[in-house]
């Protein structure tokens, strides 16, 4: 067990340019921070929206899309820069989002 997770943080700090282990964590301790906060704009702007059980899934998607992945992004972009990350997650973004736009758009 030892040795897997030994070879998935030297994964890890290799993918990332990362070189300490310290580094790693940090980086994952703001991928995690991103997403609680990002559930919680969430639940805070669908109670606000009205939403409920009652509300239609394809509403949920739409809104979805239009709250919470922007916010996530925010999000992520603001801790990497109180964490002293920010040129990791601003080069995580940009890859993150050609990712998204090849998917719509051929180049």
């Amino acid at each position: 067990m030892r040795v897997l997770m030994g070879k998935m943080i030297d994964k890890m700090k290799k993918r990332w340019g990362v070189e300490t282990l310290g580094g790693v964590l940090l980086i994952l301790f703001i991928f995690s921070i991103t997403g609680m906060t990002a559930l919680y704009v969430r639940k805070f702007v669908f109670g606000w929206l009205g939403f409920d059980a009652e509300t239609p899934l394809w509403i949920e998607l739409i809104a979805w899309v239009l709250v919470v992945f922007p916010s996530y992004q925010i999000l992520f972009l603001i801790y990497g820069f109180l964490l002293g990350q920010f040129e990791f997650v601003w080069n995580f973004e940009k890859k993150s989002l050609h990712r998204i736009k090849s998917l719509f758009v051929r180049e």
